[in-house]
């Protein structure tokens, strides 16, 4: 593929004498495609060669010298070069590109040799999958993708909340009571009504509280029946999560959680007394982070318990050890902002400086309904995940009972559609916004809507199997692509593999989402002006070919997002 901005700083490198990496970052996409398709602007070069803007522009565009296969016309506007670049070559490189690397189009090998480190999901064990792990669990399992497909090792940690009180809670409910629970139809609903009730009681009871605390601490000290009860409600916690994740297209290479970290906390606490960064406070230990503006970040209780700054830095050592880690993400709610700048902080006073500073926070907003209110609960239940992603399944399993009654494999389009528009919701708004999750607007089949994505790629598919064929490149003339919806359309399709890596550089899969909105909506576009299948064959060729490519394009994004294209709707 020709790197248009290369090719451009280079030759304005020439003229100026000035370095063409930094030239080519100065290039810029200007906001409507009547101003060129790429703009430069020389005021950025007035201080180094001591001129004016315009009179830099003109003398540029008079000795620059630059391939017409690569550049058709240069225009001066004020201060800026306009560039419009040869759209016969652009729509050669595209569609050659697409079609000889098909779905790693878009890939690259930046992250070879490089580990990274995704810590999501992490739902609480003895539950069932609740819709506030719904974020983490999409955002988290896009950049898992997103960085394999960029050459880097991802390495997918699910940190399951698998430890505390709360188990000693559920022991001790399930001895008192597991005979007035059926746990023939569901093991971790029954386990759940065990905890809420025990919950409930223990308000009016305290003696529960102690009793609970009594079975946990049995658990920590290896009693071999409680042992045996926390594997068992661990083993059906992850088979009931398994089922989510598999709609979710969630994986992971872990499931390490709190629990594996009970014998590695004290290590962790020596070090950072042997290195005298422990104090007492309160008759707590803490690391005092005053100097840096923050709280002292609580290592050990006042109880004489470890809490989840002191499992956190043990997970780190961990990975450090396991992975070396390139990058440590950690998709994790923006409520817990000021714990990982403290953690992260104390892991750098600790002696890692270089890891604490590959270390990464990326937070999100929560899930609300159309009134802005939390989702949480319903009628006081709370709203499993599962249930959620059902009930897409079935609502639009209804649509096509309407619209396309005859359609094949329902089931599986139902799911494909249902489920991707769960995710496409969640992941189409920057992650550090409030997700609004209203059934009107998700399973909206116009809007800018995952079903929107796959209706127009299974439009591109019903175009290929009218024609009867894809076309061969070989044979095909791209000078007949000039329309002005179709040159848009390809340079959207151009500019995938660096939306995918500025997606990866913020950890922000909206920008894939938003890109793929874009691309759908642009052929959309040229589809309502401009006939595919024609009497010309050579326009039909073409044509053809840019639709293969859009498909492709659309398929290849959706997939980085966790979702899968339907092949009729």
């Amino acid at each position: 593929m020709i790197n248009f901005k290369e090719k451009i700083a280079k030759a304005i490198a020439k003229v100026t004498n000035l370095d063409e990496k930094e030239l080519a970052t100065y290039i810029e996409i200007p906001p409507n495609s009547d101003l060129g398709d790429y703009a430069f602007p020389c005021f950025k070069l007035a201080k180094a060669l001591r001129k004016a803007p315009p009179v830099i522009a003109t003398e540029i565009k008079n000795n620059i010298e630059v391939d017409e296969k690569i550049v058709e016309k240069i225009e001066i506007v004020g201060g800026y070069l306009n560039i419009y670049i040869n759209k016969e070559t652009l729509a050669q490189n595209v569609l050659n590109e697409i079609a000889e690397k098909k779905e790693k189009y878009g890939s690259s090998n930046i992250g070879q040799g490089k580990n990274v480190v995704i810590d999501y999901s992490a739902p609480n064990i003895a539950k069932p999958f609740h819709i506030g792990h719904l974020r983490s669990t999409v955002i988290g399992g896009a950049l898992y993708k997103i960085y394999n497909f960029l050459g880097y090792n991802s390495v997918g940690i699910n940190y399951l909340g698998d430890w505390g009180l709360q188990f000693g809670k559920v022991m001790a409910g399930y001895d008192m009571w597991k005979d007035e629970y059926d746990f023939s139809k569901s093991e971790i609903q029954a386990i759940l009504k065990i905890y809420v009730r025990f919950c409930q009681e223990e308000k009016e009871k305290p003696e529960l509280t102690e009793k609970a605390r009594e079975y946990f601490k049995r658990l920590e000290d290896g009693a071999e029946k409680e042992v045996e009860t926390w594997k068992w409600i661990r083993k059906i916690s992850l088979e009931n999560y398994q089922k989510t994740y598999n709609l979710l297209n969630s994986k992971f290479d872990s499931y390490n959680g709190e629990s594996y970290y009970n014998d590695k906390m004290e290590p962790v606490v020596e070090e950072l007394r042997n290195k005298g960064l422990l104090k007492e406070s309160e008759g707590a230990q803490v690391v005092d982070l005053s100097e840096y503006d923050m709280p002292p970040c609580i290592i050990i209780t006042s109880a004489g318990t470890t809490i989840y700054a002191t499992r956190d830095l043990a997970s780190l050592k961990d990975r450090i050890n396991k992975y070396n880690f390139d990058k440590a993400i950690y998709v994790v709610g923006n409520e817990q902002r000021l714990h990982f700048k403290q953690v992260f902080k104390v892991l750098e006073l600790m002696g890692y400086p270089e890891y604490a500073a590959r270390c990464e926070h990326v937070p999100f907003g929560l899930v609300v309904d159309k009134t802005g209110e939390k989702i949480g609960s319903r009628k006081g239940n709370s709203v499993f995940l599962e249930d959620i992603l059902k009930e897409a399944i079935q609502k639009v399993e209804k649509i096509i009972d309407e619209k396309n009654p005859k359609l094949e494999n329902k089931e599986e389009v139902a799911r494909k559609v249902g489920v991707g528009a769960i995710i496409f919701n969640d992941l189409s708004n920057s992650r550090i916004k409030d997700e609004i999750f209203d059934w009107d607007m998700l399973l909206n089949f116009q809007g800018e809507t995952g079903p929107y994505i796959q209706y127009i790629y299974v439009r591109t598919r019903s175009l290929l199997e009218k024609a009867g064929y894809v076309p061969n490149l070989e044979n095909i003339n791209c000078g007949k692509l000039q329309e002005k919806e179709a040159i848009e359309t390809l340079k959207l399709l151009y500019n995938f593999n660096e939306t995918v890596q500025v997606a990866a550089e913020k950890n922000e899969p909206s920008i894939i989402a938003r890109y793929l909105i874009n691309v759908a909506q642009s052929f959309s576009t040229f589809y309502n002006e401009h006939k595919i299948i024609t009497e010309d064959k050579a326009i039909q060729d073409a044509r053809l070919a840019l639709t293969y490519a859009v498909g492709t394009v659309l398929e290849i994004g959706v997939k980085l997002l966790g979702m899968e294209m339907p092949e009729k709707m």
